[in-house]
């Protein structure tokens, strides 16, 4: 911290200070008037810590091969429904159709270059980078990679891990599988944390529900349809929502892991209304071309973490160090 920094925050109210260090946004708004909507993010912290590789312990029979993430980034409470389609729309997205279901059901029939395009409009919209190079040619999306000094770095130690799908100066994102897996399956226990085999924080299958919020439920095997996204099961230890059935899900990520070619194919995971229980466990997958729909494939949105981070002991030990300076400057002019 600079000392015009640190003079700065002195002259700060101590109760400011406390709101600065420890305030982290939970839900961010888009667009106006009848067409503003709200997506509400839970944080997914616990950065760095290890992923699901080792072999399934503790009664667990699956192991998601993924969901290690050296940092703190945001995951959507829920799956983005048809209604954020519609509203954003309204406000000028173009190109972007979806339509399977309605209202507050999943947005589905869904390519990937659809879902990255809305991800697109949430950061230009709120006067944000893109978050993928995209193009409408007229007939069909296409999408660019961004260069070495544009693209997001997964991994910001020492060792460069580039995303070529992603810009790195974008705040909303599709969730890459890695996150995607974090957000979904580990038990957000500490440092050390480990997996469950589904996403509502448990090793045991789900019992499946045409809706619902019930612990320990999800939206699957039954073939009628999805329910609306505030409705589709129980949530993980994170606190989100239908990561297990409703709709699959797209990811950012690549079939090979590697992101570095346009158009192969995509990973999408989590199950749907109509899928059996061997397509909701950590370790089951599926990827297509990204032009590929269906109506019961979606997506939802993930994000960077606001300017102001969540609370770590350097930052609280800052603040009380802070805090005591500027006590004993005020008391100094009394």
């Amino acid at each position: 911290m600079s000392p015009r920094t640190l003079l700065i925050v002195l002259r700060l109210p101590v109760f400011v200070l406390g709101c600065l260090i420890t305030t982290q946004s939970r839900a961010d708004t888009f667009g106006i008037g009848a067409n503003a909507f709200t997506i509400d993010f839970v944080n997914i912290g616990n950065p760095g810590s290890p992923g699901d590789w080792g072999p399934p312990t503790g009664g667990r029979q699956y192991t998601s091969g993924f969901g290690y993430v050296p940092y703190t980034y945001r995951m959507a409470v829920t799956e983005v429904p048809q209604v954020w389609i519609d509203k954003a729309t309204n406000l000028g997205m173009a190109n972007v159709t979806a339509g399977a279901w309605t209202g507050t059901k999943p947005a589905a029939n869904m390519t990937w270059y659809e879902a990255a395009a809305f991800v697109n409009w949430l950061n230009t919209s709120t006067g944000r980078h893109a978050a993928y190079d995209l193009a409408w040619t007229g007939a069909a999306w296409t999408m660019n990679l961004w260069s070495a000094a544009q693209a997001w770095d997964n991994d910001p130690g020492p060792a460069t891990n580039l995303d070529l799908y992603r810009h790195k100066d974008a705040l909303y994102y599709l969730p890459s599988q890695d996150e995607w897996c974090k957000a979904a399956f580990n038990q957000n226990a500490g440092p050390l944390s480990g997996f469950y085999d589904y996403a509502t924080g448990s090793n045991t299958l789900p019992t499946p529900v045409v809706s619902g919020i019930a612990s320990g439920t999800a939206v699957y095997s039954i073939g009628a349809g999805p329910a609306a996204v505030n409705d589709d099961g129980g949530l993980s230890p994170f606190g989100t929502r239908g990561q297990n059935g409703n709709v699959w899900e797209w990811l950012e990520t690549a079939d090979d892991n590697s992101n570095n070619i346009p158009d192969e194919y995509r990973v999408f995971r989590g199950g749907g209304f109509g899928t059996s229980a061997s397509s909701i466990n950590s370790g089951t997958w599926q990827a297509f071309f990204p032009a590929y729909s269906q109506p019961d494939i979606g997506f939802r949105v993930a994000s960077a973490t606001s300017v102001i981070p969540e609370p770590t002991a350097s930052l609280l030990v800052l603040s009380v160090a802070v805090m005591s300076l500027y006590r004993r400057r005020r008391a100094g002019r009394r």
